[in-house]
């Protein structure tokens, strides 16, 4: 096939008469010495080497301290712009434009840390005095030179940006949400692209009026405030400090808000997020994490996550796997699981299927509600047989695990083995299974 192509491809330029088109070659000094690509930003170092300065920017950055031609040890990290060269090569583009080539632009000159800490300065100046407007229009113009670059987001960011826009954010949710509601969608707007977050930062973000703000967003903003509001609280919460578990779980109504959005998956951001806050919930050492696991089953959780199980990509099962694992952790939370007669086949059917650590929520899962379910005793275990768990698990411990998990199926086969002589293992493919509403 390729050789006919070839042919084809020659007799055509043959029957033209025309020449065969020579293949387009860069000039040598308008390529990145590291990059070898064409420079787009060009910029000469103190050593007089002219580099792009997204590639040598990214070189510094990984603790490089030589130029890369000269080897020289560089001590005045200065870029100066090659407006000469750029102009060169914009006319070599416009040249070539015929060959498919584009015009590269004008690059805009980088932000200067200074010019950031004026700006953070103003707003905090601006968040003190509760000034909606002032702070609005500094904290789009902080915006607007991210979006310029990678490097002015990197600036931003580095000279403490995230810490003064939490405050901000905890300023103007304090004061009132309905009143600062457009100011505080836009610096969680902006907060977005600045995770993960510094300690300061959390502590503001974390303040009970900014989770008021946040839960209010998940019920009264559209559907793109909605998924930076879920995704900041996500974020937040990763860290894993128990004091924002037991802030968010305070707020009425967070439990039916994460629950709803789980059941509708209005969005993929949404879905994915508020699965990751339930389970920071839920998986929490705090006192609240209790009341909290009990809320969530009682709204129907146990149910919503089977559904997932059902029919979901991979990220969303591993997801709803490690949730139904922790609410089998408690009395409440694996009655409601042994009383749905898909438990027990859907986490058979999940282990080895989808990934090592679904794999791990699934046999702890089964495990718990085998070890400790006191209610018709053995009928998991029945259940268990019938959907082939014994082989399953057979094949975990042949494949290798993690100790933890070794245990649990070591113990789950000697739970299992008296029932075998008495039960034949029966597979399904769950084509066919009804979502429970």
């Amino acid at each position: 096939m390729v050789l006919g192509w070839r042919r084809r491809k020659s007799s055509n330029k043959h029957r033209k008469g025309g020449k065969p088109n020579m293949e387009l070659v860069i000039p040598n000094h308008f390529k990145c010495p590291i990059s070898l690509d064409l420079m787009k930003d060009p910029v000469t170092l103190s050593t007089g080497i002219t580099y792009d300065r997204e590639t040598v920017e990214r070189w510094f950055e990984e603790g490089n301290i030589t130029c890369p031609v000269t080897n020289q040890v560089v001590r005045n990290f200065d870029m100066i712009p090659n407006h000469s060269l750029r102009i060169m090569i914009q006319d070599w583009c416009v040249e070539n434009r015929q060959h498919g080539v584009e015009r590269i632009p004008t690059p805009r000159i980088p932000i200067a840390p200074t010019e950031v800490a004026e700006l953070l300065m103003q707003v905090k100046a601006s968040a003190r005095g509760l000034d909606q407007d002032g702070c609005l229009e500094l904290v789009r113009k902080m915006e607007r030179w991210g979006g310029e670059s990678e490097r002015n987001k990197r600036c931003i960011v580095d000279n403490g940006a995230p810490g003064a826009l939490a405050s901000s954010f905890d300023a103007f949710a304090n004061d009132s949400v309905e009143r600062n509601v457009v100011v505080l969608e836009e610096i969680l707007s902006a907060l977005n692209w600045m995770f993960p977050l510094q300690l300061e930062a959390q502590k503001s973000l974390g303040s009970l009026a900014s989770l008021r703000c946040m839960v209010w967003f998940l019920k009264h903003q559209d559907l793109s405030g909605k998924e930076k509001s879920i995704v900041a609280m996500k974020e937040l919460l990763s860290f894993g400090d128990e004091q924002y578990v037991e802030a968010l779980s305070q707020i009425e109504g967070v439990n039916e808000l994460l629950v709803e959005f789980i059941n509708k998956r209005i969005s993929p951001t949404i879905t994915k997020a508020s699965l990751r806050v339930v389970w920071y919930l839920v998986s929490s050492s705090s006192n609240p994490s209790e009341k909290m696991k009990l809320a969530f089953v009682e709204l129907g959780l146990v149910s919503s996550l089977l559904d997932i199980l059902i029919d979901s990509d991979k990220s969303l099962c591993e997801k709803a796997v490690a949730i139904l694992d922790s609410l089998c952790s408690f009395e409440e939370g694996r009655d409601k699981a042994c009383s749905n007669d898909l438990t027990i086949p859907l986490l058979v059917k999940k282990i080895l299927r989808v990934s090592p650590l679904t794999t791990d929520y699934s046999v702890s899962a089964i495990w718990k509600l085998c070890r400790f379910g006191e209610k018709d005793e053995g009928r998991a275990l029945v259940e268990a047989l019938q959907v082939g768990a014994f082989q399953k698990l057979l094949l975990v411990l042949q494949v290798g695990c993690g100790d933890e998990t070794k245990e649990k199926a070591t113990e789950l086969l000697k739970l299992l083995n008296p029932y075998r002589a008495e039960l034949e293992c029966i597979d399904s493919d769950y084509k066919n299974v009804k979502r429970s509403f």
